[in-house]
This record gives C-alpha cells, sequence and structure tokens, in this order.
C-alpha cells in the first residue's frame, strides 16, 4: 500500500509542476493472475447449455502479404473465472457496468481453510473460520476484499471433481458437492467488516447442495460483488496483498468474463 501511495504522490508531483516528470508503476510487483483461460475447458453451471465459443473470422496471411487474424467469442455470462455482480440475486442492485472501480480494486486478505474444505466436500466456510485467521493474521480491515481457499482449485477443470459430479443438464444440480460460505458468516461479514467484494476457487459462492443460495442474496443485496472459480490462490500469501479485478463491462449485465490479479504488498 505505501508502494501505492508513493506512486500516486509522484503522479501528483507530476502534474503540478511546470516541468513534467516520469512517473511509474511499481515494477516489483509480483503479481499472480488468479484468472483461468477461457476455451473449449472452461466449466460452466451443469444447466447451461452454450459451451464458450470462439470462431475465426479471417486468419492468415493477406493478399497484401502481411498476417491479419479475428476471431468471435460468444459465452455465457456465469462461467469460468468470472464476476457476480450484484443484480445477480438482488432486485435493483448493481449491474456489471455499474459496480464502482473501488469494488473491484483494493487491499485483500487469503483464508485458507483447505485442510477442512478437502476433507468435506460439503463443507460451509463459517464464522469461526474467518476468526481463527484473525487470531492468526490480525482484524481484517473495513473494505477489505476476501479471497476464500478451499483448495478445490486444484481439480479444474475436471468437472467430476470440481462439482462433484461429471453429469451435466438439471439433473445434475442435486449431485453437485462443493464447499461454500455459509450464509451466517456472509452476513457478519458485510456487518461487522464491511467486507468490499468475496471471491474464492469454487464453483459458487454458496456451497454445490444450496437450493436457496443465501450467500448470494445476503452479499449481492449489500451490493457486495462474488468473483467465482479463482486459480492459484494457493500462491498468495495470506494477507497485505493487493486486488484487481476487472470484468467485462457488459451493459445491463449479471456478471461477465473476469480478468482478476493480485500481488504481495512489501509494507
Amino acid at each position: 500500500m505505501k508502494k501505492l501511495l508513493v506512486w500516486y504522490c509522484m503522479l501528483v508531483m507530476a502534474a503540478c509542476t511546470s516541468k513534467p516528470r516520469s512517473a511509474s508503476i511499481p515494477t516489483d510487483f509480483q503479481w499472480i493472475d488468479l484468472t483461468y483461460s477461457f476455451d473449449s475447458t472452461t466449466l460452466y453451471w451443469p444447466n447451461n447449455t452454450k459451451p464458450f465459443l470462439h470462431s475465426t473470422d479471417a486468419e492468415g496471411f493477406t493478399e497484401q502479404g502481411y498476417y491479419y487474424s479475428s476471431y468471435s467469442i460468444c459465452t455465457p455470462e456465469h462461467g469460468g473465472t468470472h464476476l457476480d455482480a450484484p443484480i445477480h440475486f438482488a432486485a435493483g442492485k448493481y449491474t456489471a457496468d455499474q459496480i464502482p472501480l473501488s469494488s473491484l480494486t483494493g487491499a485483500g486478505v487469503v483464508i485458507d481453510v483447505s485442510e477442512r474444505a478437502l476433507r468435506n466436500r460439503d463443507y460451509l466456510i463459517n464464522k469461526e473460520d474467518i476468526i481463527k485467521w484473525e487470531e492468526a493474521n490480525g482484524r481484517i480491515g473495513d473494505s477489505t476484499i476476501i479471497l476464500f481457499r478451499t483448495g478445490y482449485g486444484q481439480y479444474y477443470p475436471n468437472r467430476e471433481k470440481y462439482f462433484g459430479t461429471a453429469k451435466t443438464g438439471a439433473g445434475a444440480l442435486p449431485e453437485l458437492h462443493f464447499p461454500g460460505i455459509d450464509p451466517t458468516a456472509a452476513e457478519w461479514l458485510v456487518k461487522e467488516r464491511k467486507v468490499k467484494a468475496v471471491g474464492l476457487d469454487t464453483p459458487s459462492l454458496d456451497y454445490g447442495q444450496s437450493t436457496d443460495f443465501k450467500a448470494h442474496q445476503v452479499l449481492m443485496g449489500n451490493n457486495v460483488p462474488g468473483f467465482e472459480n479463482l486459480a492459484n490462490l494457493d500462491q498468495l500469501p495470506a494477507k497485505n496483498i493487493y486486488v484487481v479485478a476487472l470484468p467485462m463491462k457488459i451493459g445491463n449485465g449479471s456478471g461477465g468474463p473476469l480478468r482478476i490479479i493480485a500481488a504481495e504488498m512489501n509494507l
């Protein structure tokens, strides 16, 4: 955070002086990509009938001798590493294009619950998990981006291991088994920690057996965006990280493909 403040001050100084001064983003940040590529292996909710499609419009050398390529894509909003905009589960809340950038960037922490979650596919991340993390790492500040590591990211894109079933279609929904956030923990995060955004390395903020998606309802109802199907959380430290989560800006969208990165801040 100090480095970002220094960078900001440099920009202000450069703008206020008569002679322009060069300013640059710190180059020693080791950014970790928390995003899966969108391709033929991208996982979508079992009842999504359309996969990610990447079709060729043009590819090859032109008559003028230069190379040119252009492609078209087609994808559901919710699949792969993606954003859940609050409108996804809460009427009248932010759509994908309305979410303030301040809600998608900022200080973050990684809470590792993988030891318990990997023993129980239906594990619910609870308030005690968060408090235990705080006992070891300090109180989570207000307006923090919280990323939960369940360990299930190691299974992506194996549908059976990741979702708990290899089936697709509506018949697969009762057989979904993967961890998620206990709704009471979601409520606590909103009220007691004023969380900015929440993400995790599973297909949903709610666990696989949920039928009311209450964690979604709580978070989205408070205009808290969610990030699902995150990659490489095991490469981040528990705290002092800075998160940048920029989704495709889809007008009136309930979500969309997300490019999310994070780096450790040397405080």
